[in-house]
């Protein structure tokens, strides 16, 4: 005989998503209110990148001495500690065994904190410390690029790189806040800066039509970094992302369906084939063009519509092409990350593409061959022929 017991089990999570400026200044108590409580003063461990703060030299003595100020009841158990940030802290353990051992060594518990100030990759793995120390501990992202305040940085993924594929080992796990700090964007190289833009315009594409009208409009301003538009096109990005996750019913994935990752099984696939030396954002931009394109080769999408995505992406200073993505021999690599993409959920493969601008659509079937005629063509208007 056969017996069960079943019960529903709900957890919630509440998401909270702040804006801000000069987040250490005296004046500002954001983070102060945040970790202040009326129980045990809270133990706080901070980690930094490394970029950040040669960018900003005082920077680790002003959070230092953001945690002397009186109306901060918050211990830091040591100086910030300071990493170099990027793709590499997620190629291996490495970081994620010295936290759980700074966690360890200073008694950092789930009613502490672990504060991570840095740009996605930092924020991934260190995340992800956070997610399994303890079982969790809570976790402040401080995001300080584009693409970690406008996407990454404000999601609920953590994990680092294995078995060579991107994010393989990981958690969902909501942080216990995230403080968007403008003036950590005024640091960052060009092509950080613009990362970020990309991804405002790949949740225009699904999920906003008007947003991606706004882009447009702002183009001119955004190519050159204007700050107002910057920061609300990252703003309304952010905003975008966190409504997905809390509404679309599926928060940690337990489906097929990543409309989130629209054109990112072509980005992951080709950030791996390059080793990472090409960055997300200039992936992603990549990715776009060529769902896009297909999109429009498979009935889906309009002329028009195509050509107004492609020359935004453009237009904002992308790239749509890189000869990573052309055939070595008579295999195409790039074609390799429709499989990792579904196997990386399970169950069918399911691709994000275009029905309009502003309406995501979920397919289950790529044509191989359209896929290919679509990257060639990708190459022709990357790379047109001279009159």
């Amino acid at each position: 005989m056969t017996t069960s017991i079943e019960r529903t089990i709900t957890v919630p999570f509440v998401h909270r998503i702040f804006f801000t400026n000069t987040i250490f200044s005296p004046t500002n108590l954001l983070l102060a209110q945040l970790i202040s409580s009326p129980g045990p003063v809270a133990k706080v461990l901070i980690i930094m990148d490394q970029g950040l703060s040669h960018a900003f030299p005082r920077l680790s003595d002003q959070v230092t001495s953001y945690f002397t100020l009186d109306f901060c009841k918050a211990r830091l158990v040591r100086p910030p500690l300071i990493t170099p940030g990027g793709e590499a802290v997620k190629q291996n353990s490495d970081l994620v065994n010295e936290l759980y051992r700074q966690i360890e060594q200073h008694g950092i518990c789930r009613h502490s904190y672990l504060i991570t100030i840095g740009g996605g990759a930092l924020l991934d793995a260190s995340g992800f410390a956070a997610a399994t120390a303890h079982r969790g501990i809570r976790h402040i992202r401080i995001p300080t690029t584009t693409l970690s305040q406008a996407d990454g940085g404000v999601g609920v993924k953590n994990g680092i790189n294995s078995f060579g594929k991107k994010n393989f080992i990981g958690t969902f796990s909501p942080p216990f806040a995230v403080i968007n700090d403008s003036d950590f964007l005024a640091s960052l190289s060009p092509e950080e800066k613009r990362a970020g833009l990309i991804e405002a315009v790949k949740v225009a594409l699904i999920r906003d039509e008007i947003f991606f009208d706004k882009i447009e409009i702002a183009s001119d301003r955004l190519r050159c970094f204007e700050p107002s538009s910057l920061e609300q096109t990252i703003r309304r990005c952010a905003e975008l992302h966190v409504q997905h996750i809390a509404e679309s019913g599926d928060p940690f994935e337990f489906g097929s369906a990543r409309p989130l990752d629209f054109g990112h099984w072509a980005a992951h696939k080709l950030e791996q084939l390059s080793h990472f030396a090409i960055s997300h954002g200039a992936a992603v931009a990549i990715g776009l063009s060529l769902d896009t394109l297909y999109s429009h080769k498979k009935g889906m999408l309009s002329s028009a519509a195509t050509e107004r995505v492609i020359s935004l992406i453009q237009k904002l200073g992308f790239t749509i092409y890189n000869p990573l993505m052309s055939p070595s021999g008579s295999t195409w690599p790039l074609l390799d990350g429709l499989e990792e993409f579904r196997e990386h959920l399970g169950g069918e493969l399911t691709i994000t593409l275009l029905a309009e601008i502003g309406q995501g659509v979920e397919v289950h079937e790529i044509d191989l061959a359209l896929m290919r005629d679509c990257i060639l063509e990708l190459s022709r208007r990357a790379n047109p022929s001279p009159v």
